[in-house]
């Protein structure tokens, strides 16, 4: 079982009263860890990892606002583990945007990431960061990586995203995700964490039970599915598939 913080940002003043709900989750294997309770004669608690959602702009140091102020909410309240949704870093207007923005792991962004997660203390899911990998030379294409840091700011791993979404919407344009971004080569193994063994996988994934299958057999408690769906897609999608 897991406690889950989740944190919805609409406008932060207010979200961070009344628009921060506390659950508890049945059904996930993560055990409960030591730790010091107040108040209480057990040294037994149930880990809290926050689930933060934001809506992105193309500026990248506003949503990095943003997304710190969530952070160090969670952090605050105990959360050893936050999650930050797909496109997190920015959602551009259009794709040569997006690939104009797009940085590499070791550039100045993902750094202000890696400081954030060591001056908290937490470690932090960034569900879908736009990499411009090794290979951005030669193909002018990134991907869409999903970043894992630990607690110290340290890279622990890397998921590329495998399944693209290239789909056909009635009256809109079609979405090719392929058009400017690649998929990755391979799975990421589970990752051991304060809040249990974790599974890496973007959005469209969800649609393929073949990887997840994959990754429960590799041992992983719990599966990640950072997205940003629209409109359109989510309904489609996200909520047939995870009811």
């Amino acid at each position: 079982m897991l406690g889950f913080i989740t944190i919805r940002h609409h406008q932060l003043l207010s979200l961070l009263r009344p628009g921060l709900w506390i659950s508890r989750l049945s059904g996930l294997c993560a055990q409960p860890r030591p730790r010091p309770m107040a108040n209480s004669s057990s040294s037994w608690e149930l880990p809290l990892v926050a689930v933060c959602q934001v809506t992105s702009t193309p500026d990248k140091q506003q949503n990095f606002k943003t997304c710190a102020e969530l952070v160090r909410e969670a952090a605050r309240l105990g959360a050893c583990l936050a999650f930050l949704p797909e496109a997190f870093d920015y959602i551009a207007r259009d794709p040569a945007e997006s690939l104009r923005l797009s940085e590499p792991l070791s550039g100045n962004l993902l750094g202000e990431y890696t400081q954030l997660a060591r001056e908290c203390g937490i470690w932090l899911s960034l569900g879908g960061f736009h990499e411009r990998g090794q290979d951005w030379e030669q193909t002018q294409k990134i991907y869409n990586c999903h970043v894992l840091l630990n607690s110290k700011g340290s890279i622990v791993a890397t998921y590329r995203k495998t399944h693209l979404c290239d789909i056909e919407i009635p009256g809109q344009e079609p979405m090719r995700e392929s058009n400017c971004t690649l998929p990755g080569p391979s799975l990421e193994s589970p990752v051991s964490t304060p809040a249990g063994k974790i599974g890496l996988a973007v959005c469209y994934d969800m649609r393929f039970p073949e990887l997840s299958l994959a990754l429960a057999q590799a041992g992983a408690e719990i599966l990640t599915y950072p997205s940003a769906f629209g409109s359109v897609t989510g309904p489609a999608h996200w909520e047939p598939v995870s009811s």
